[in-house]
């Protein structure tokens, strides 16, 4: 297992992140386990500063940061969440940030990072996102990339810690992928700390980056479709994959309609206002507890609930979940 994140990496990332970010709640939920019909925990990253997890990885990265490079800026791409996560803890560290962002990123996204008042740059797609990093890192800011990091992996690898520690009876945790830096650390830290319980990945369709990357065997790159944008990455990177490939169990695909099925019933049954891309876990635990059975103890991080009521309300109308 080369390359794959330890335990001490994320212990580190944990102290170092300590005080900058939120120790996010990990919870029984009676609604959602009565949903499923097995005991469920979910680990409530939605509380998270920003919004979502990525506050722990950008914060690692940051905080990582010699004087000279914060001092001459970092630099992101995101379809919201991670640039959302950089331009917020940057500006608390006094470091200057530019988020690359494509036109699809939700308007909400693009407002809040310019909020926090980071330059944002905007391109075509994701592909034409990443293509303009090169020449920012030619001008002398670092890359913050979203998930081909080990720092960055460590960082959100704290939420799997956390989870660990207050949850200790789970079977089976799902886990969001877009380009795969969370599931990665979270599966990193179970491995270590509760090696008997299975990592499940959940995609939606048409946001298939590791899934297509384990049946091909290595990361390529992949047509983006799914309304999903925060987990609509363009391929997963050789790190991701490989944590991919040899901690987790399986990656579970969903249709958008599911997804947002599944933000619609966090919000019924378990309060909690959840973005799309964590609302498609709620379909894929169906379908492990299918698979595991009665004896099943679900673990869902939770990822993020940046999402206006206005795009709930469009998608439950376009896919008839009214």
């Amino acid at each position: 297992m080369n390359g794959i994140i330890g335990i001490s990496d994320i212990e580190a990332a944990a102290r170092l992140i300590a005080g900058h970010v939120v120790r996010t709640p990990t919870l029984a939920s009676t609604g959602l386990s009565e949903l499923l019909g097995v005991p469920v925990t979910a680990k409530l990253e939605l509380l998270q500063r920003t919004g979502s997890f990525k506050a722990r990885g950008a914060t690692a990265k940051l905080l990582s940061l010699s004087e000279a490079e914060r001092a001459a800026g970092v630099v992101a791409v995101s379809g919201g969440n991670h640039g959302i996560a950089l331009a917020v803890m940057a500006a608390a560290l006094d470091v200057k940030a530019t988020v690359v962002m494509p036109r699809t990123a939700p308007a909400r996204s693009i407002a809040l990072v310019e909020a926090a008042g980071a330059s944002v740059r905007r391109t075509g797609g994701m592909d034409s996102a990443f293509a303009l990093v090169p020449r920012l890192r030619d001008e002398g800011l670092t890359l913050v990339h979203p998930f081909d990091d080990p720092v960055v992996i460590a960082g959100q690898g704290t939420a799997g810690l956390e989870l660990a520690e207050d949850a200790d009876d789970l079977t089976d945790v799902l886990v969001s992928i877009g380009g795969g830096g969370l599931i990665a650390g979270v599966a990193a830290a179970l491995r270590a700390r509760r090696p008997g319980v299975r990592v499940w990945g959940v995609e939606t369709a048409g946001a298939q980056a590791m899934s297509e990357a384990l049946a091909a065997g290595g990361p390529l790159p992949v047509e983006v479709s799914s309304i999903v944008t925060t987990l609509s990455a363009p391929s997963v990177s050789r790190l991701t994959y490989d944590h991919a490939a040899a901690l987790v169990e399986e990656v579970l695909v969903v249709p958008d309609r599911e997804a947002v099925r599944g933000s619609l019933e966090f919000a019924e049954h378990a309060k909690v206002w959840a973005e799309p891309a964590a609302g498609c876990l709620l379909p894929a635990a169906r379908q492990v507890r299918e698979r595991v059975g009665d004896g099943a103890r679900i673990g869902l991080v939770v990822c993020g609930g940046n999402v206006t009521h206005r795009e709930i309300a469009e998608w439950t109308e376009r896919f008839g979940l009214g």
